[in-house]
This record gives C-alpha cells, sequence and structure tokens, in this order.
C-alpha cells in the first residue's frame, strides 16, 4: 500500500496515511480517461438548437406564378430553401450529445486520474479543513501553508462539511468538489488535488 504524507492546517506534517493501491497504485488508463472526459464534457451540451423545414415553416400553398411562359425559373412554393422566409436544409434539430460509458470505465477511469496525481506529486492530504466558522481568510492562509498559492486547485471536502465550502467558495483558481460528486473530469482539471483526510475512506470505498 502506498503512504501518504499528511499535512495539517499550517501546513505541518501531520502523520501518514496508507492508501489502497487498487485506487492510488495502478498503471493510468490514460484512453478510459479520454474517454471519460470526453463523453461527460458532451453530456453537458444542452442539444436544444433547432431549425424549421421547409414543411414547418408557414405559409406558400399557392405557387408563386404559373409554370410555363413567364421567362423565370419554375417555383412551386415561396418557402422553398432558396426563398428568402424558407425552410433550412440539414439544419441542427433537437438533439441529445449523451455518449454511453460503462460503468467499470467510469470507476478506472477515476482511479487512473487519482494514480496520476499521487504519482506526479500533485495530491495533498489535509487532516481536515477544521473551520470553526465560515472565513475565506482561514482558507486562503491554509492555502498559503501549503504552498499552493496562484495554482489551480481541486479541493475535495465531505458531502456536509458547510465550512470549508463556505470558505473555500470566493478564491479565485479554487474548484470546490463534495467527495460524493467526485468524476474524472475535475479530478483531472487542476494543477493540485487536495483532499481530506476524511474522504479518503469514501473514495476507496467506492472505487476499490
Amino acid at each position: 500500500m502506498a503512504t501518504i504524507e499528511i499535512k495539517d492546517v499550517k501546513g505541518a506534517a501531520a502523520g501518514t496515511v496508507d492508501v489502497n493501491d487498487a485506487v492510488f497504485g495502478i498503471e493510468p488508463n490514460v484512453p478510459v480517461m479520454h474517454r471519460t472526459v470526453k463523453a461527460q464534457q458532451a453530456s453537458w451540451r444542452q442539444g436544444t438548437a433547432n431549425t424549421r423545414t421547409r414543411g414547418m415553416v408557414r405559409g406558400g400553398g399557392k405557387k408563386p406564378w404559373r409554370q410555363k411562359g413567364t421567362g423565370r425559373a419554375r417555383q412551386g412554393t415561396i418557402r422553398a430553401p432558396q426563398w428568402a422566409g424558407g425552410g433550412t436544409v440539414f439544419g441542427p434539430h433537437t438533439r441529445s450529445y449523451d455518449q454511453k460509458v460503462n460503468k467499470k470505465e467510469i470507476k478506472l477511469a477515476m482511479r487512473s486520474a487519482l494514480s496520476a496525481k499521487l504519482a506526479d506529486g500533485e495530491l495533498v492530504v489535509v487532516k481536515d479543513f477544521d473551520f470553526e466558522k465560515p472565513r475565506t481568510k482561514d482558507a486562503v492562509a491554509l492555502i498559503k501553508a501549503l504552498g499552493l498559492e496562484g495554482k489551480r486547485i481541486t479541493v475535495v471536502i465531505g458531502n456536509e462539511d458547510v465550512e470549508a465550502f463556505l470558505s473555500f467558495r470566493n478564491i479565485p483558481e479554487v474548484n470546490i468538489l463534495p467527495v460524493g460528486d467526485i468524476n474524472t473530469y475535475e479530478l483531472i482539471d487542476n494543477k493540485v488535488l487536495v483532499i481530506a483526510e476524511p474522504c479518503l475512506a469514501r473514495i476507496e470505498e467506492v472505487l476499490a
């Protein structure tokens, strides 16, 4: 089992914790991570764009002029695509952009992301975000104590840790991620991943 050093809120060493190699010590599967992130980003697309075909626009019931003898090109309706106000050919229609990814692949992608973060030295475990009350000043002091100033950070907190959420939420370049909502994209979309020690057991329980 891999061993990770634990930091306290002042940035000092506060012991170590053993983590499951099945979650934090595997060989990262980059293709699965890519496929999972791509599917996640695709699911964010609303797919609400919609255009009207010639059968949906109003008007055009009468032939604009007779078929022959006018010297002009024959026309059947003023709502054909070549007319202003006519229908659209091959335009977008309401659709879903969702891509199917197996549950096993999703878990493998998250394990790969966590393992890659640990291997690259971009994973920091904090003893606990022991904020007595919500204070952005305390959260800024914690980031400074960990030497993470100016870096894009993802902070994984407990699902019910309201004080930590309110303390971190106004800090630029800091993304707050409840442990129940972890996903591959947000685990890797940062320079440093900071996890509260109580969240490790929950992560291992779900992904091991």
